[in-house]
């Protein structure tokens, strides 16, 4: 697709009126350019400015592409021997370094004679999360105020942890504008507030809650992708979710041959669904390493866990099934290579420790930690009780869902080995899964309180 752009050919064509569709909308002039704003430099967000980057960058007079990260990380020298490796073996990213006169800094520092910094390699086009594949060249800006004041767009590649205050910060240079931006998040996390009721906060809201720009320009972007196979071009595709207004056009311009976009109008809740996929994710990668990569293990824990999580979608939406092949999809290729499901592999076989915390080099943020302790903490709550199907006495919600409280008690509690994970899975008294579903369809479950929403509402 790259090579059709550089040609002027019918991919060209295509990205230059989809291009100005967006401009019209958003009421650009002629020789004011769409400010696009990736904020936050993990491996997804890089990515997806880079997709941006390719497949508009040749219309510099229309559209400008920028990152914003943090100064001063340092590439340690094992980091930098990869890269030089990784470089090499390229010959059209060796050839693009040498035309920027870039590829002696990375022979130094191999060699231990000078320093690289994660902001100084990104503009190379090369993500700390993400060695292995290089990307385009990006402009990177590491203040926060220059990258964001005039923005039209801002990406929100934050993990969901540092969102609320890096756009706390953000939302005070926003004082003083007029017109309002538009805000794509692809954060997949989320908190839990109990006062003064159990409550789900999601990325998106923190962020409007921080700068005042309102939902209804914040919008969602998640599928089932991993980002180093996205900006290889393997086919994937994703859902941008939020108000009628911005998210057809939005699906629009980031839509790529190798790239669906489609839309969604349900904002809130598949961006609480992308954040449940990680939690279930870690004890895949539990699961794997313990027994060894068993297909009949892992198909148990698969079966078991998203039962799991179709009960825990009958809590959250009115109609779930409309849920199922997202979620569902989201969360298989994020047990079979997500960065959750890497770090439950590494904690199984004792070459991570949960002393080291959750925001591991060379991954990034691994955001299921802190979901995990957020859907526990608000599944407990007795004020959303539910029927037991046994004992006929109501119980919490997080009482039918097994494999969560032992990821609790094994992450957050810290009072289980990992290996309790298979306990969980093989304990004689699990209930057949189709039971759980079955449950959670026969029961009133939905619980749109927990969403932040009024009673017998669906929707953000």
């Amino acid at each position: 697709m790259v090579g059709s752009l550089a040609n002027g050919g019918p991919a060209s064509a295509a990205a230059e009126e989809k291009l100005d569709e967006l401009r019209r909308l958003l009421g650009k002039s002629d020789g004011d350019p769409l400010r696009v704003v990736g904020v936050g430099a993990g491996a997804w967000g890089s990515v997806f400015c880079a997709l941006l980057q390719d497949a508009y960058g040749r219309h510099r007079d229309r559209v400008q592409v920028r990152v914003w990260r943090r100064p001063g990380r340092a590439v340690d020298r094992a980091d930098a021997e990869r890269l030089f490796e990784v470089i090499n073996a390229r010959e059209d990213v060796l050839r693009r370094l040498i035309r920027r006169c870039a590829y002696l800094k990375y022979v130094e520092a191999r060699l231990g004679d000078r320093t690289l910094a994660a902001d100084e390699i990104l503009r190379d086009g090369f993500c700390l999360n993400m060695l292995d594949t290089p990307l385009c060249p990006l402009k990177v800006v590491t203040n926060l105020q220059e990258a964001v004041w005039d923005a039209d767009i801002v990406v929100n590649g934050l993990p969901s942890t540092e969102t609320r205050e890096v756009f706390g910060e953000i939302g005070r240079y926003w004082k003083e504008r007029i017109t309002q931006p538009l805000i794509i998040s692809l954060a997949k996390g989320i908190e839990a507030s109990l006062d003064p009721v159990p409550r789900i906060i999601t990325p998106t809201q923190m962020i409007s809650n921080a700068t005042g720009v309102p939902l209804e320009n914040i919008l969602y972007l998640g599928g089932p992708n991993i980002a180093s196979e996205i900006y290889n071009k393997e086919y994937a595709n994703a859902r941008i979710c939020g108000a009628d207004k911005w998210r057809k056009p939005l699906a629009k311009f980031l839509r790529q041959p190798h790239f669906i976009v489609w839309d969604n109008s349900d904002l809130i809740t598949h961006e609480v669904m992308g954040g449940l996929k990680n939690v279930y994710a870690i004890g895949a990668g539990m699961v794997a390493a313990l027994t060894n990569e068993s297909a009949t293990s892992k198909s148990v824990y698969f079966s078991l866990c998203t039962s799991e999580m179709i009960y825990i979608t009958h809590l959250l939406a009115r109609e779930p099934e409309k849920l199922a092949g997202p979620l569902l999809a989201d969360t298989y290729v994020t047990l079979l290579k997500g960065r959750n499901a890497w770090y439950g592999q590494k904690l199984a076989k004792g070459e991570l420790t949960l002393e080291m915390g959750d925001s591991i080099k060379g991954k990034g943020t691994i955001q299921g930690v802190s979901a995990v302790s957020a859907f526990y903490e608000l599944l407990s709550q007795g004020s959303l009780c539910v029927m037991h199907p046994e004992t006929k006495k109501p119980v919490a919600p997080v009482e039918l869902c097994p494999i969560l409280k032992t990821l609790y008690k094994i992450l957050i509690k810290r009072e289980l080995a990992t290996d309790s994970i298979l306990q969980a899975i093989r304990d004689e008294s699990m209930y057949d899964p189709r039971e759980r579903i079955e449950m959670a369809q026969r029961q009133s479950l939905y619980r749109p309180s927990l969403l932040g929403l009024p009673k017998g509402d669906a929707k953000a």
